[in-house]
């Protein structure tokens, strides 16, 4: 059991915030294609919830990654995959190299205000030719002087619309593809930077997500996050973090549909009864709620090994995988028992459908992962090149 009372008490925090500050208002975001970024981040840096596993002197607490799990389990309560999803940008996607490696100077300036809410962070990787295959971007950064010019662009970038900064991985060097990467901090006001209108999603509406281009973009080169040309493998750790919290994130979310469902058809009547006293029903209801407990043990081992300090690069790689199409099975039933009821954009579970299928494709497709787990178990004759998937959403 990785939860003690500090981290209960952290999760009743988060609960009373999402009820009082999110929540009533998902709807409203929803309909708006867009949420208030800045607003509702600031209102978890005063409870210091964007830095709970970041450095005490950039304004975190320094605690470790199970406090930041309990946190990622509660976001699971918010009524929409955008916003949790837009948080988990912020802290576990975005700033974990910049906390790890970044200068102290560099973390003043972008790791603080963000562990504060005042700046928005959003995640560049993928652009439209490299999505999965992360070795193969194009955007360039070349020297001119102290600085970096930067030409390319990124796609699927979460809260881009309202981002401040961006942490950007680019090509600085003609080396292996392993090895000529750089992760750079971008401000996203500097002078050829622009975005697209947001993008047109089936789910996640209240995302803010865009397409980013550079075009002869200017920043000092003390932006660079930690060494130059180890920004691939500096990226493959942020993914790490990115696929524990994505399973993290989605425990609650599973149990409240789950919840819901059986809510629903207890007072459903159907042929003389509630539809809940089929057996069909009720155990299925069961099986899942089953699985959902089965990922959670998962998660849990994964996040202990980290805390360890051993490799959860297969575990984070199996929970990821399996929330991936845990998540959409869950979906895919609960919707099917609210009948034609399911159908309709005012059912909760419509929403979720609609939003959580990103989980299989986003962070490391599923095929990906099996690819990473093939690789660990040995049961290659060939290893596959190492690469990942940036979230499409999130990236």
């Amino acid at each position: 059991m990785i939860y003690q009372e500090e981290h209960r008490e952290l999760q009743r925090s988060v609960s009373k915030l999402i009820q009082n500050e999110i929540n009533p208002y998902v709807d409203e975001w929803e309909r708006a294609g867009i949420f208030p970024a800045h607003e509702v981040f600031r209102k978890l840096g005063k409870q210091s919830l964007l830095g709970i596993h970041k450095p005490v002197e950039f304004g975190g607490l320094g605690l470790d990654y199970t406090f930041a799990t309990a946190f990622n389990e509660s976001l699971g309560e918010i009524a929409c995959g955008a916003v949790p999803m837009a948080i988990g940008v912020q802290t576990d996607m975005a700033t974990p190299a910049l906390g790890r490696y970044g200068s102290d100077a560099l973390r003043e300036e972008f790791l603080q205000p963000s562990i504060s809410g005042e700046y928005v962070a959003c995640l560049g990787v993928s652009e439209t030719g490299a999505g999965s295959d992360v070795a193969s971007i194009k955007t360039q950064a070349r020297k001119a002087g102290d600085d970096y010019v930067i030409d390319g662009g990124k796609m699927w970038t979460t809260s881009g619309a309202q981002a401040d900064w961006m942490c950007m991985l680019a090509n600085t060097g003609d080396g292996p593809v392993h090895r000529n990467k750089t992760l750079i901090c971008i401000p996203m006001k500097t002078k050829g930077v622009s975005t697209s209108q947001k993008l047109d999603k089936l789910g996640m509406r209240s995302s803010d997500t865009v397409q980013v281009f550079f075009d002869g973009v200017r920043v000092p080169q003390r932006y660079r996050i930690g060494e130059e040309n180890m920004g691939f493998i500096y990226q493959m750790e942020q993914f790490q973090e990115e696929r524990l919290w994505a399973a993290a994130s989605a425990l609650r979310g599973m149990e409240r549909v789950i919840a819901q469902t059986v809510e629903h058809t207890r007072s459903r009547i159907a042929f003389g009864r509630p539809i809940l006293e089929n057996q069909t029903v009720h155990f299925r209801l069961a099986e899942l709620q089953t699985k959902v407990e089965l990922l959670r043990s998962l998660v849990y081992r994964a996040v202990e090994e980290y805390v360890n300090g051993g490799d959860m690069a297969q575990l984070a790689s199996m929970a990821k995988l399996t929330v991936g199409r845990l998540v959409r099975e869950v979906a895919d039933s609960c919707l099917q028992y609210f009948g034609g009821m399911g159908f309709m954009n005012e059912t909760p579970v419509t929403r979720y459908f609609r939003d959580h299928r990103l989980a299989s494709i986003g962070g490391g497709a599923d095929e990906i992962m099996l690819g990473i787990i093939s690789k660990e178990m040995g049961t290659l004759t060939r290893a596959p090149r190492p690469s990942a998937v940036a979230h499409p959403s999130e990236s």
